[in-house]
């Protein structure tokens, strides 16, 4: 007989206003629960650190490797996060800090809605790809014969300052569309049986009701992403799980 069961969609949450002490709050126990769950936060962290290595020791020069590791960064990376979360869960739920339950956890989301988000980040990926260099032809095309890996001063020019700004200015919009797009919906997957898109239309309900508060908390991300990549990525150990908690905390006080 065929099993017809169907679970029932989690009823929506309300979207909270926040403020910046929210912020520091969530900021806060996230290096609360990276400390008491260390072990976890470094090897989570391990997954982003081997791919931002692979990328300076197989993608440099390689436009091969640099675009198959570029892409499965997307793929894999949800699921490092959902594994930061579910520690950062079971510590706010009291539950036991054992290796098996919460990988099971993170090899569970492979049937749920986290690889469709990864394939959306992926496409995303290849758009600003496929744009950046739109742009760098648009106001570099007539330097072909520049090699512009060795020759910098190109970059100097009217029109490389101009591409320069450019890139900068719809890499940095593409950025944060991306991040509104995210910032909750990933915790709200594994939180709640809910559906890719109604996650991801909530989380940018969240940043259109606090875009102030968003807009510093992505500024925050970024600005301590890029010092932790400065050695070796060393910093990510750190950086990513304690980040990685916070979200999920920034979410429970989103999303309620």
């Amino acid at each position: 007989m065929t099993d017809t069961t169907v679970v029932a969609a989690a009823p929506l949450p309300e979207v909270a206003r926040l403020t910046l002490s929210d912020l520091r709050a969530a900021l806060a126990a996230g290096w609360k629960d990276f400390r008491r769950a260390k072990s976890f936060g470094f090897f989570f962290s391990l997954i982003y650190a081997l791919i931002g290595l692979s990328f300076v020791l197989l993608g440099a020069g390689t436009m091969m490797w640099t675009l198959a590791i570029s892409l499965a960064f997307p793929l894999f990376a949800p699921f490092a996060a959902v594994g930061l979360y579910e520690v950062s869960r079971r510590l706010e739920a009291g539950e036991a800090m054992d290796w098996y339950k919460i990988l099971s956890v993170v090899v569970a989301e492979k049937d749920r809605q986290i690889p469709w988000m990864g394939a959306i980040i992926v496409i995303y990926v290849l758009f600003w790809s496929f744009l950046a260099h739109m742009i760098f032809a648009l106001f570099m095309g007539l330097s072909v014969m520049t090699n512009v890996s060795t020759s910098y001063e190109v970059f100097l020019t009217q029109n490389g300052l101009t591409m320069i700004a450019v890139e900068l200015g719809v890499g940095s919009i593409l950025a944060f569309i991306l991040f509104s797009l995210t910032v909750t919906s990933l915790p709200h997957l594994l939180d709640k049986e809910v559906d890719f898109v109604t996650a991801m239309l909530m989380s940018v309900q969240v940043v259109k009701q606090n875009p102030v508060v968003m807009l510093v908390w992505a500024a925050m991300i970024a600005a301590a992403s890029l010092l932790a990549m400065v050695p070796l990525f060393l910093g990510l150990f750190i950086v990513l799980p304690v980040f990685g908690h916070a979200t999920w905390h920034l979410y429970r006080r989103a999303l309620v």
